[in-house]
């Protein structure tokens, strides 16, 4: 079987994100003061670097659906790279939904990032923007980029998270395994 993979281009997200929902307010909120930049798939912190043309058939060949949600996320990456050509700052995330142990060969181009648990009924992202779930994980559980990094951990996370917080929302998660190119949209590659 071969692994699907899914492009998407999101905003950073970090301590040089000052205006609307800060990169301080983020602090605040999530107790994750370990963080160095958050790398989630979560729609609301990350948004998406690029809006798709919704009312273009061409468009939606490269939309990804889920029950008829759109995700955001595309199944090209040179369509991604087009909508992106003009910016300067973001991240380009290949990902992988409902990954198995074994990571995708995406080294050559990306470095893998860690393990994201997205609400199925959003794009809401149980491990940054739920409030915390301490009965199922702890803030030191996630790693600098606000994800989990061994895959193990990340699938017990998903089956506990559910029977743990039975009355929460956010806690019913589809896993992505993220990984973000090495230096497309970084920028960790200024020249100072």
């Amino acid at each position: 079987m071969n692994t699907q993979i899914y492009y998407t281009a999101l905003n950073t997200f970090d301590p040089d994100s000052k205006t609307g929902f800060s990169w301080v307010d983020f602090m605040a909120y999530s107790d994750l003061t370990h963080l160095t930049e958050l790398v989630s798939l979560d729609g609301n912190l990350n948004r998406l670097a690029f809006m798709p043309d919704l009312d273009s058939v061409e468009d939606w060949d490269y939309i990804i659906t889920d029950q008829g949600m759109v995700m955001f996320y595309f199944n090209d990456l040179d369509y991604v790279l087009d909508k992106v050509k003009q910016l300067q700052y973001f991240n380009l995330l290949a990902i992988v939904k409902q990954p198995n142990k074994n990571k995708a060969d995406l080294a050559t181009h990306f470095d893998f990032v860690g393990y994201d648990l997205i609400d199925v009924t959003g794009d809401t992202s149980a491990l940054t923007n739920a409030g915390g779930f301490d009965e199922t994980f702890l803030p030191s559980d996630i790693n600098n980029y606000g994800l989990i990094t061994d895959y193990n951990q990340a699938k017990t996370i998903q089956t506990q998270l559910p029977l743990d917080n039975p009355d929460q929302p956010h806690t019913t998660c589809h896993l992505y395994e993220v990984w973000r190119h090495k230096i497309i949209g970084r920028k960790t590659n200024l020249i100072t």
